[in-house]
């Protein structure tokens, strides 16, 4: 079978959409750093349309960080790639233009520099997940003890990490020729723009305080929200896709219908027509990131723990289960609404209905085990937000402690049937660890866990109105299993918010 590359696409299939612009003169307007499934899934294909709908020459160049992986795969085909929707009405395919260029950091650091520093480049966005910051997820502080950092520290103007790359980067642009850019962060951190601007600044500084001054003024790092639920693409996913293309697609992404994008108005200068094909442009992004966070994250992680301790290899088939949905709901309205501002326009109470039907959909088997990886650099935005915000208003955290007693339960490293668990986590050694110091101890486990202050910070891992349940709750979890636990919680009657 041919590959797909630019040529083939006046010979696809009818019903597969394409790039309606020419591809071969598009210009590079974007440095992405973490070309993965879900920038692919998302923001290319705004771009995409953003291009199609108002011109310009935005082109994206992605950057791999970690493996040549991604690169090895689209680069053969001219950066092409299908989009392919699924939902139960059906499929719908699309070829996506947007990227022209994937760099791996390791292979090809000099080309990622030189197109950080052109004059050309006006936005840097960023999907390299929580744990690609560097940062104390309880703080939101550069962690200046990782070793990484250290390591650029010690030699800044080859930096690897995000912060010691995008602070070279930008010096190397103050210095040759002083245009900034804009800072895009697109992942799933509060406040994410001033989060990903005070760790820049914070690397800077330890070496260049003017440089450190210069970005803190004159860089634009707008906070976003991004949502669209994108599974990892399997081998069948490949394979089906190939047979409705007629061409070899080593690159296609997996995603729902539903996308959302809302993104702080604050730019350094020009950007794509993000807004005209339907992101949201808006001065305050937070009680949309909070909304999101709190709401459909921390749900997507509780089910992922708990779902895979009680035996469900995917999200859908969590949400397929009466007890499940009950938690979910219960804990998104009694919990988690009362805490939250909802942006203007938008009913919490639809919105939270429209999670559960996304959580739901059999066409994306999205794994539990995917949405469970780094549980460390995840719990304190998407559910200890929560915890603290309820317990300062004196309002229930009962359902929020399950959640984190379930991650617990996963991160011991050892299912319900006593098989282990690989935990993918930057802390997994410290759990192993703590594990094999406290077998058969749920409490033990449980008190271990909360001393750990890069993810429980001193006021939650020493609040007994947070400890004692999530402690009951893994003991339960431990002597009853997951399913059962769940069931049991959602039996429990409702305590009263004001108690």
């Amino acid at each position: 079978m041919d590959r797909l590359d630019a040529h083939a696409l006046s010979r696809l299939p009818s019903g597969v959409a394409r790039p309606r612009y020419p591809i071969d003169t598009l210009a590079t307007g974007i440095v992405h750093l973490g070309i993965g499934a879900f920038h692919r899934a998302h923001q290319a294909i705004y771009t995409d349309d953003a291009i199609a709908n108002a011109g310009g020459n935005w082109g994206i160049c992605g950057v791999s960080l970690r493996s040549p992986d991604v690169r090895d795969r689209l680069v053969p085909q001219d950066c092409l790639y299908t989009a392919v929707e699924k939902s139960p009405a059906g499929v719908r395919r699309r070829v996506v233009g947007s990227v022209r260029e994937v760099l791996f950091q390791e292979t090809q650091y000099a080309d990622i520099r030189r197109r950080l520093a052109a004059r050309e480049t006006q936005v840097v966005s960023l999907t390299v997940t929580e744990k690609g910051y560097c940062h104390e997820p309880a703080t939101g502080r550069l962690d200046m003890g990782h070793l990484q950092i250290v390591r650029d520290l010690a030699q800044p103007d080859s930096a690897r990490t995000v912060p010691g790359l995008l602070a070279a980067a930008l010096a190397e642009r103050r210095r040759t020729h002083g245009r900034p850019l804009t800072v895009l962060c697109c992942d799933n951190l509060p406040q994410n723009g001033a989060l990903v601007c005070g760790l820049v600044v914070a690397f800077a500084s330890q070496h260049d305080a003017a440089l450190a001054d210069w970005i803190g003024r004159e860089v634009a790092f707008p906070s976003t929200m991004i949502d669209r639920i994108v599974p990892a693409t399997t081998a069948a996913d490949i394979a089906e896709n190939d047979a409705a293309l007629g061409f070899a697609d080593a690159a296609p992404v997996v995603h729902e219908p539903f996308a959302q994008w809302v993104i702080e108005d604050r730019f350094t200068g020009d950007r794509p027509a993000w807004d005209a094909v339907g992101a949201l442009l808006v001065d305050d992004v937070d009680p949309y990131e909070s909304m999101k966070l709190r709401l459909l994250n921390a749900s997507h992680s509780a089910f992922a723990y708990l779902g895979f301790l009680a035996g469900f290899e995917f999200i859908y088939e969590v949400a397929a289960r009466p007890s499940f949905v009950a938690w979910m709901r219960r804990f998104m309205a009694d919990e988690v609404s009362p805490a939250l501002v909802p942006p203007h326009g938008i009913n919490l109470a639809v919105y939270q209905d429209e999670l559960v039907r996304r959580f739901a959909n059999p066409a994306l088997p999205h794994r539990t085990r995917q949405v469970a990886m780094d549980g460390s650099q995840k719990l304190p935005q998407r559910i200890l937000a929560t915890v603290r915000d309820n317990l300062a208003a004196n309002r229930p955290v009962e359902l929020a402690a399950l959640a984190v007693a379930g991650w617990m339960r996963y991160v011991h490293g050892e299912d319900e049937q006593g098989r282990p668990i690989d935990v993918a986590d930057p802390l997994a050694p410290q759990f192993a660890a703590l594990a094999a110091r406290h077998r058969r101890d749920p409490a033990g486990f449980a008190n271990a866990l909360l001393a750990l202050r890069a993810i429980f910070d001193e006021d939650l891992g020493n609040e007994p109105r947070f400890a004692a349940p999530v402690t009951r709750w893994l003991s339960e979890l431990f002597a009853h299993g997951a399913a059962q636990t769940v069931a049991r919680a959602t039996a429990q009657p409702r305590r009263p918010s004001n108690s």
